[in-house]
Formats: C-alpha cells, sequence, structure tokens
C-alpha cells in the first residue's frame, strides 16, 4: 500500500510516521518551498505525547520542550484564581510538554526522512485536484518554481493541509471562508532570564479585558539559564482591520502599537508583560478562526486528517494533539484492514470524527473564558480571594473546564492499551 500525504505539517508528518510503523509506504508534499522552523508554541498534551513516544520520539521531546506541570489562572492584576495540575502531575503515566511548533515540526521532519528516505518529503509541490478510480487515486501538483504540472499516484490520498486544505474544499465545495469570533490574536515569543517556575502555564484576564496566555517552551534555553516564553494576547473586538474571515494567515505581521496599548499596564510579580511584548522576536497577528463539524471527512480514497479535518480555536491547547490521535488511529486501521483500504479509511473517520467534533465544539463554547469574564464582572479591580467572588461550586467548575476541552480521563489513558499497529 502506498499513501500520498499532502501537506508537511504536524499531522501530515505525524501520519507518514506512524504508517511506516503500520509498514505502510507514506510519501509527503508540501507546498512551501522548504521546512522551516516558523511559528510559535504549541501544547502536546499526555494522550498525544503516548503516541509520539511510542512512535519512538520521546527522547527528542524531552530534549526541545518544557514539561509543563501546571496551569494557574488568573484575573488580569495577577490574583490566583485556579491552579490545576498537568500532564504527571495530574495523574498521567506521560508529561505534557510545550514546545515550539517549528522545532516540533523539524523533529519530525527529520524522523521521517531518517525512516522513509531523503525524498520522503517533497517540497514546493502545491496540490490542485484528484481523481479517483477503482485502483487508487492519481493527483495533481504544480511545482512552484517551474509551473509544470506534477502527477503522482498513489493507493490513497490523506489530505493534511490546514484550515485552508485544498483537498477538504474539493470534498466539501462550497464551504466558504473560516469562521471568525470576533477575537483578534497576537502572538509572540520572548526570551528571559526566568519565568515564574520554568515549567508553570498561566491564563490570565479574559477576551472581553484582554487575555494572556504565557508558557515556557524551549529546553535548550533552560540548559542555558535562560527561559524562552510563548506569548498569545487575545482580546474580543468590534470591527474586523483585516477582512480576517478571508486571510486567515498564520504568517502575518504583527504591530506592536497594535496589541501594546491592551496589555500596558499588565505588570505583576514574576513577569512584565509590556516588557514581553516589546522585547518579542516578532509579532504574529491572526484571528481566532474555526470551522463548522463535517459529518464525514471523505470519500472512497480520500480522507482528511489534523487542521484539514477539524479545525478548532486554540482555547484549549489540543490542537495539534488531535491531529497526532488523528494519524495514530489512521495507521492503525490502515494496518488492520489492509485487504480493504476504502474501508479502514471509513473507519478511521468513525472512530475519530465524533471525538475531533466534540472538542471543536467544546472549544467554540469558550467555558474558561466565561467564567474568567465573570470574575472580571464581579471583581473588575480585582480581589484578595477568589472564595470571595466565586462559591465553591463556580471554582469547581473552572477546574472542571480543562476536561471539557483538553483532558482525557487520566486512568483510562493510562491503562488502556496501545495503538501500535496489529496487521489484520
Amino acid at each position: 500500500m502506498d499513501v500520498l500525504v499532502v501537506g508537511a505539517g504536524i499531522a501530515g508528518l505525524t501520519t507518514a510516521l506512524a504508517l511506516e510503523k503500520a509498514g505502510v509506504n507514506a510519501r509527503v508534499v508540501e507546498a512551501a518551498p522548504a521546512l522551516r522552523p516558523l511559528g510559535v508554541g504549541i501544547n502536546l498534551q499526555p494522550h498525544a505525547v503516548r503516541e509520539l513516544i511510542e512512535l519512538g520520539l520521546g527522547e527528542e521531546l524531552a530534549a526541545t520542550g518544557i514539561e509543563t506541570r501546571e496551569v494557574i489562572t488568573m484575573d488580569r492584576f495577577g490574583n490566583r484564581i485556579v491552579v490545576h495540575p498537568r500532564g504527571r502531575r495530574a495523574g498521567y503515566d506521560w508529561p505534557q510538554y510545550s514546545i515550539h511548533r517549528g522545532d516540533l515540526q523539524m523533529l519530525l521532519a527529520d524522523a521521517v526522512r531518517e525512516r522513509l528516505g531523503a525524498d520522503a518529503v517533497r517540497t514546493g509541490l502545491a496540490f490542485e485536484e484528484f481523481e479517483e478510480d477503482a485502483d487508487g487515486v492519481l493527483a495533481r501538483l504544480r511545482d512552484r518554481a517551474s509551473g509544470e504540472v506534477v502527477t503522482l499516484r498513489a493507493d490513497l490520498l490523506v489530505g493534511a493541509d490546514g484550515i485552508h486544505s485544498e483537498v477538504r474544499r474539493l470534498l466539501h465545495p462550497g464551504e466558504g471562508a473560516p469562521l471568525w469570533n470576533g477575537v483578534r490574536m497576537w502572538r509572540g515569543v520572548t526570551e528571559v532570564d526566568e519565568f515564574l517556575t520554568g515549567d508553570t502555564m498561566l491564563v490570565m484576564g479574559s477576551h472581553n479585558v484582554g487575555r494572556m496566555v504565557l508558557y515556557p517552551i524551549s529546553q535548550k534555553a533552560a540548559e542555558r539559564g535562560r527561559c524562552l516564553v510563548n506569548w498569545v494576547a487575545e482580546v474580543r473586538v468590534s470591527a474586523d482591520p483585516h477582512g480576517e474571515g478571508v486571510s486567515a494567515n498564520w504568517t502575518r505581521e504583527g504591530r506592536l502599537e497594535d496589541v501594546l496599548p491592551h496589555y500596558a499596564d499588565w505588570r505583576h510579580d514574576g513577569f512584565d508583560v509590556p516588557t514581553l511584548l516589546a522585547e518579542s522576536r516578532f509579532i504574529l497577528d491572526y484571528p481566532m478562526v474555526d470551522r463548522d463539524p463535517l459529518p464525514s471527512w471523505g470519500r472512497g480514497r480520500v480522507t482528511l486528517a489534523g487542521d484539514a479535518a477539524h479545525p478548532m480555536y486554540p482555547v484549549g491547547a489540543n490542537g495539534g494533539s488531535q491531529a497526532i490521535l488523528d494519524a495514530r488511529v489512521l495507521a492503525r486501521e490502515l494496518a488492520s484492514s489492509a485487504t480493504d483500504p476504502v474501508a479502514a479509511l471509513r473507519s478511521y473517520e468513525e472512530i475519530r470524527l465524533p471525538e475531533a467534533n466534540a472538542v471543536v465544539m467544546a472549544c467554540r463554547n469558550m467555558p474558561l473564558d466565561k467564567m474568567l469574564d465573570l470574575v472580571a464582572e464581579r471583581a473588575p479591580e480585582g480581589f484578595a480571594r477568589i472564595e470571595d467572588i466565586l462559591d465553591a461550586d463556580e471554582v469547581a467548575s473552572v477546574r472542571g473546564i480543562w476536561r471539557q476541552t483538553t483532558d482525557l480521563d487520566a486512568e483510562a489513558l493510562n491503562k488502556r492499551e496501545s495503538w501500535d499497529p496489529v496487521a489484520g
């Protein structure tokens, strides 16, 4: 069996690695002229870290990312609402890692090339269309350097080409642009001397007053005695400055003068938000968008994975993790139904689609932000004790929100059998 994967992001590269372990040949094509370590931070939840470790990447992850041990939720004045344990501290057998997205992509790409061959990832090829017959799929791509058309044939096609997926557009025409919820995001990374404990994620404020998410992402920086902090500034705005729902471009440059006024006085013990923003290596400006969940992902010999299948708001720190689960389930189903790959694709979708769609809808509901808005409304000037602002049930609900958007049952995950493929 031969699978062509469109997109060399987290979803596509992990799919190639998972397929290789299942004994399935995989090739990856990518529109970008070269793979470079771009972007900002990402979180890998324990359920995804388990899968990457079982793909043989445990040492690389530990040497690259930061094992996040807690999330502290605060108001915009730095007053603590709740502290939530993460990863192994929360009872999982696997850690949560915070890592630079570009470093993770390079880690995955190196593993693909090492295991599948130097030519397993071909860049500069933009996917345009496909044709399917009884024996396979013919993909038409365009060489971005020469303009020439390249055709590749495979048994199966997996669209892992992100929120603007061309494969998804062909499978589900007329869907339109991504859906914007009115929240504007700025992102960046800043190296500092220290940040809290060095393994803490901080969520402050709410979208109505300004929200900040801060966490360290680099083990290499930690080994130098420094801390590389990923920051995300999120503000609900009344106007759309960029035609956001149309562009939704992850690489669009942002301006300090646009984001800084929202956080000019956010200085607290242990962190200084204005300085973090001003000293950032770069600033990216992006809308918070997703797409409506699909009733099906693919048809015949074609399917979707990752953001192409289920783009979600980045409020549950779970988008990349869901993509990794897609890859592993897809490979397992193909290995167990090797004589009927089309049925294997449908089985993969039956397993993953409802689970991923549920996370999309949980993130869209934004339950944490609703609670943080409530705190801001009741204590607009801050508070001394959260118990004076929220009753016991409300505090408990803040603690439980992570389970809705991010967590799996730790005991169930710890006891679950491996998804390593077993040939059928």
